[in-house]
């Protein structure tokens, strides 16, 4: 889906190659052979449109098209197993339960951008300056992201508000969605990405540079908002004492002051 999003977003800028153009004159019609001034257009998905139906101009547009597509494809590939790769490494730290209820606690995951730069296209200068500002946008912008999540007072642990026992054992949460907890993502906004991408390429002269970054930017934050829908938070083990415990005059209790810690695999 992030390929499909950020092709169908760079397709809708109708980027026209070549760029700027104006017919050179009267005798500009003769230099061609018959039917080289009525060629047959590019596909409408292509990434660029032809300036007109020249066949050198179809044909440039076709051709840097393939190359603009394969690179997203690339780097889109790159960034989705990037982030399937935190999720799969990241842990969940210091959560705080009263009773059922949990609060607070932290995600710990890897940096992004070492992540997306050793699956992104880097065979030409060109690929690894676009690939470089890429994953040091986003992973930039995905930090001040993960550390702002936290768990807003859920009742993960429903056992807890009357446990009969003096410890509670390590029991697993309520799994719900990554999207339920309480984080800032404003970093990880298209504009945000997108600046934060031109600014790294310290070109602005790059063609079509602050295009394909929009498109990809675009692209991922829709796939981010999904992904943190779809993405379970599970298997947060909360353990706790019961201090209120007395048999057998108090037989049961609430877990006070316990804590919660998700092992790498607690987001699936």
């Amino acid at each position: 889906m992030l390929v499909m999003l950020a092709k169908m977003n760079f397709c809708s800028k109708a980027i026209k190659l070549p760029m700027q153009w104006s017919t050179p004159g009267d005798h500009y019609p003769n230099a061609f052979q018959p039917g080289e001034e009525a060629f047959p257009p590019n596909q409408p998905l292509n990434l660029f449109r032809e300036e007109s139906l020249n066949k050198y101009h179809v044909d440039s547009a076709g051709e840097v098209g393939k190359q603009f597509e394969t690179y997203i494809e690339g780097i889109c590939g790159a960034i989705h197993g990037a982030v399937d790769q935190w999720r799969q490494m990241a842990t969940i730290a210091g959560v705080m339960i009263l009773g059922p209820v949990a609060t607070v606690g932290m995600v710990v995951g890897p940096p992004l951008m070492p992540l997306i730069m050793a699956q992104g296209p880097k065979g030409t200068p060109q690929e690894l300056k676009y690939t470089t500002a890429i994953a040091s946008a986003l992973g930039t912008a995905w930090l001040p992201w993960q550390t702002s999540i936290k768990v807003p007072g859920l009742p993960w642990y429903p056992a807890f508000a009357a446990f009969p026992g003096p410890v509670a054992p390590p029991m697993p949460n309520i799994p719900v969605p990554l999207i339920a907890l309480v984080s800032v993502d404003a970093s990880l906004s298209p504009g945000a990405l997108s600046g934060l991408m031109m600014a790294n390429l310290g070109d602005p002269t790059a063609l079509h540079a602050k295009d394909l970054f929009d498109a990809v930017s675009k692209a991922f934050n829709t796939v981010f908002t999904m992904f943190k829908a779809m993405t379970m938070v599970t298997n947060v083990l909360g353990t706790g004492p019961i201090p209120t415990f007395a048999p057998p005059f108090v037989p049961v209790g609430p877990v006070m002051g316990g804590v919660g810690t998700g092992p790498p695999g607690c987001l699936v």
